[in-house]
């Protein structure tokens, strides 16, 4: 495995994401875009781009084998409504609900669900490496999200359990994408994902409800950066991270999308930022060194 390019992909989508999150929180407060429509349309575009992507790097024969397994068939329509589905909604629903903050704070929940859930199926037992990545990104994402006020977790009960689920489908995104992987492109599988995911969204979320016509063309702009690099790229690049790096260390790494977040909403939004999330921010850049040079050494003995 190529750890470089997992470094790359996650770390790369990881901000992406956050910045997407951003993003989509402006759409929602400023211009009064439906959650569920937003959800719905983002991955049905992402999802058929992607799709037109691989058709144009290796044509379009790869893109229906997957469906010719009826037990990969089945798997595939999981991920996409648990898995792909899962992630998106629920961290909208809780931004919507409460705010950014605490959603990623509860969405990054995700690695120790990962850790003990490995650990209770005994396919890894926490290493003290483990739990020093695990503790630096969860102070360094209380700190950074919080200002170490516990004050400003005080939101929505319902924005809380959208939260805590919006973890969980994280860690189920991350673990089950890997059986995927050693047969089928991650084109095909982010792609379809989104399809399947955005297909059934669309029963209950229309996406020709929403009159594009009626958005201002800044709108619009923002509307495009989120599916094409918060959503698109972002999931594309966080599933190819897979295909180099441990379920585990993709989501630590991920943990760089709250610090994305951060600096757009800082220097975009003008929020103010407070002197424990510098170093909220400063324990998740510490624990994504401490990884990449951990694993380097490992590397190296082998």
């Amino acid at each position: 495995m190529d750890k470089g390019k997992g470094l790359f992909f996650i770390m790369t989508g990881a901000i992406f994401w956050g910045i997407g999150g951003t993003v989509a929180k402006k759409l929602f407060q400023q211009y009064g875009i439906d959650m569920g429509w937003f959800v719905t349309i983002r991955l049905l575009i992402a999802g058929l781009l992607l799709l037109c992507i691989h058709i144009l790097k290796k044509g379009p024969a790869d893109i229906f084998g997957i469906w010719k397994n009826k037990r990969f068939s089945l798997q595939l329509v999981i991920f996409g409504l648990v898995g792909m589905l899962g992630v998106q909604y629920t961290y909208m629903a809780s931004i919507e609900k409460g705010n950014a903050a605490v959603a990623t704070l509860l969405q990054y929940l995700a690695p120790v669900m990962i850790i003990i859930y490995l650990f209770v199926r005994k396919q890894s037992a926490p290493t003290r490496k483990d739990m020093y990545t695990v503790s630096l990104a969860l102070l360094g994402s209380f700190f950074l999200l919080t200002n170490g006020s516990l004050s400003q977790l005080s939101v929505p009960s319902d924005a809380v359990l959208w939260g805590i689920l919006s973890g969980a489908a994280l860690a189920f995104y991350t673990l089950y994408a890997v059986r995927f992987l050693a047969k089928y492109d991650s084109l095909v599988i982010v792609g379809w994902a989104m399809l399947i995911g955005g297909g059934a969204l669309s029963f209950i979320h229309p996406p020709w409800q929403m009159n594009i016509k009626s958005l201002p063309f800044e709108a619009c702009l923002y509307l495009i950066f989120v599916i094409i690099f918060g959503t698109m790229l972002a999931f594309w690049f966080y599933i190819e991270s897979l295909n180099h790096l441990s379920p585990k260390e993709s989501s630590l790494l991920g943990s760089l999308e709250p610090v994305a977040a951060v600096f757009t909403t800082v220097f975009w939004l003008k929020d103010s930022f407070g002197w424990l999330q510098w170093i909220g921010m400063s324990c998740i850049m510490a624990m994504v060194l401490f990884l990449s040079l951990n694993r380097d050494a490992s590397s190296n003995n082998t």
